[in-house]
């Protein structure tokens, strides 16, 4: 996690809008340099806070984690979402997830026991995640062509074919030596 965190922070940020111009080299090193900041932190916050703080977060890193796929997952296949119906999805998902969770008692905490809770209108018990999910799903299936019949604008795709391949050759490709490269 300190990895990808550290990859985030360096494209995302640092290269997007801190320093456009950064080498490979000045990547890696801020690569370096968050990852250790985030590797720290993450001892900090097992050594200093309570044990029930990494169990909520782990339960709540579920719930989290699986309102992204109409975003990610899906949007790799379809164009058809609306981008603000994603958002709105992705929010509903979130706070509709978080606060069922919060609600969950068990018999050694008051809030976030478990991850099982009833489906709503039944007695059912289902992943909490999954519940948030397809609330996320609903959202943003109903919402996609209300902001179409309101002519909301869906933003502009910048990407085009090309870029999702690269050969040998191209600008920034570089070949690495394998073991069954020839060297002479």
């Amino acid at each position: 996690m300190s990895i990808a965190a550290a990859n985030l922070w360096t494209r995302n940020i640092y290269k997007a809008y801190l320093k456009p111009d950064a080498t490979p080299q000045d990547e890696a090193r801020q690569a370096k340099i968050v990852s250790l900041i985030v590797k720290f932190g993450a001892l900090i916050f097992v050594l200093a806070l309570s044990k029930s703080y990494a169990i909520n977060l782990q339960l709540l890193g579920g719930v989290w984690i699986l309102q992204t796929l109409p975003a990610i997952v899906v949007g790799l296949y379809t164009r058809w979402f609306h981008r603000w119906a994603v958002l709105a999805g992705w929010a509903v998902g979130m706070a509709y997830g978080t606060y069922v969770a919060y609600g969950v008692s068990s018999p050694t905490q008051e809030h976030f026991g478990g991850p099982l809770a009833p489906f709503p209108g039944t007695e059912t018990p289902i992943y909490i995640a999954l519940t948030a999910f397809l609330l996320n799903l609903v959202v943003v299936v109903v919402l996609t062509p209300i902001l179409r019949a309101l002519n909301v604008p869906d933003g502009e795709d910048a990407t085009v074919a090309s870029d999702y391949s690269v050969d040998a050759g191209d600008e920034g490709v570089v070949e690495e030596l394998s073991s069954t490269t020839e060297v002479r």
